[in-house]
């Protein structure tokens, strides 16, 4: 794409995360957590978007990853468990306010390639700790919140690393653009449509009470007990106050919370997990009464290791995800290398915790009651992608019938 096109796509992405990702209210407030310095751009669109909605403040945290990757290289190696705590700090306050939240991504994949994996878990963990308490109001959605991750060029090196750096960033662009459908004549109108068709078949899986989910192809054999109350979730979300919003853009899923104490099985992955700058390939993980109890990874071992280590609840699972085979994302046949876009063209597994408004009632329990439910609650909350066009997928009645939910990737049922 030429600059013109560039901005012209700016400022439909900008418009898409305020009104339908963040549903911004008139004279709330915007808090942008930019990962990269590269989002500038979409910063400065969403800002302007922002205040043209009616917002009365904009405050935007920059972080730079290169900084983090400096550290790694020359921190002292006993310092990796410290964390500017005022970044975290700023964040939890603005969300318990009711402040929106915004968080622009598109880090590089291979940032921290060749760096000690211990260090790079130390630092994820100390990160985690910190974050906790947003991930609890995250987990109750108090207030709104969503996550698009525009292309930066590192990222687009490593989606297309055969491609000229300049190339390599316009193809990435038009696959974003694609999979946002900002081509779409009004990208606003068409995701406001979508989100409540997903949300229609949400409402189908919820009423079915399903006990368990079967998820059957090659490498993977898994049960995923569901417990009692269980809601999935698709489409929009709605905050404790009653306002409806996108977390995720794009989105594709469905998704409840599994019982904590209920898979069994094995599970395969089927595209690669990015984890804090770091890339974990060909991996899998075997369950017993929920917990991991083994698993092995091609590249990235001693990383998913850290993840898994990184609480007592981290081999647990806190979502599953249904997600057909033929959305857009998917049907790029792209690794995008990068969760936000990858989770959206399979189904998807999150180890760690939780979403408390998966669960009936589950905002108002306390967290023996919610563990006593079957939820989990963690430092993390991790995504990796085991769909593909070859799995099956049944439901589990209460009765103990079992019935088709998804057959070679596409639902196996119709809604109105």
């Amino acid at each position: 794409m030429d600059r013109k096109e560039v901005g012209n796509t700016l400022e439909k992405y900008a418009e898409l995360a305020v009104k339908v990702g963040l549903n911004l209210q008139p004279g709330q407030r915007l808090f942008i957590w930019a990962q990269q310095l590269e989002v500038a751009p979409l910063v400065h669109a969403v800002t302007k978007a922002a205040y043209q909605n009616g917002s009365t403040l904009v405050s935007v945290l920059w972080n730079d990853d290169q900084l983090n990757l400096i550290r790694l290289e020359n921190a002292p190696r006993d310092s990796f468990d410290e964390y500017p705590a005022w970044k975290t700090d700023a964040r939890f306050n603005c969300m318990k306010r009711g402040d929106a939240t915004l968080f622009i991504a598109g880090r590089d994949p291979d940032l921290y390639k060749g760096q000690d994996p211990e260090l790079v878990g130390t630092t994820a963990r100390a990160y985690s700790e910190h974050f906790r308490p947003i991930m609890e109001m995250v987990a109750r959605n108090s207030a709104q919140w969503c996550v698009v991750c525009p292309p930066t060029p590192a990222w687009a090196a490593a989606v297309f690393p055969d491609l000229a750096r300049e190339e390599a960033e316009s193809k990435l662009w038009e696959a974003v653009v694609k999979t946002c459908r900002l081509d779409q004549p009004d990208p606003v109108k068409f995701w406001r449509g979508y989100f409540d068709q997903i949300m229609i078949r949400g409402e189908y899986l919820t009423a079915k009470k399903y006990t368990a989910m079967n998820f059957m192809a090659p490498g993977t054999d898994l049960t995923v007990g569901l417990p009692a109350g269980h809601l999935w979730i698709g489409g929009w979300d709605r905050t404790e106050g009653g306002v409806t919003f996108a977390a995720n853009l794009p989105s594709e899923e469905v998704f409840t919370l599994p019982h904590r104490e209920q898979t069994e099985g094995t599970v395969t992955a089927t595209k690669p997990l990015v984890y804090q700058g770091s890339l974990i390939e060909d991996f899998s993980l075997t369950f017993s009464k929920g917990k991991v109890v083994d698993f092995k990874a091609r590249k990235g071992q001693d990383i998913l290791e850290n993840i898994l280590e990184s609480d007592p609840n981290s081999r647990y699972l806190g979502e599953v995800a249904l997600v057909p085979h033929g959305t857009p994302i998917s049907q790029l046949g792209l690794s995008f290398l990068n969760t936000l876009y990858d989770e959206n063209a399979s189904n998807h597994l999150a180890l760690g915790n939780a979403y408390r408004f998966n669960l009936t009632g589950g905002t108002d329990l306390s967290e023996v009651e919610f563990a006593a439910a079957g939820g989990n609650e963690s430092i993390t909350h991790e995504d990796f992608m085991f769909g593909s066009a070859e799995m099956d997928v049944d439901g589990v009645l209460p009765d103990g019938t079992v019935e088709p939910v998804m057959r070679e990737g596409e639902w196996a049922f119709e809604v109105s």
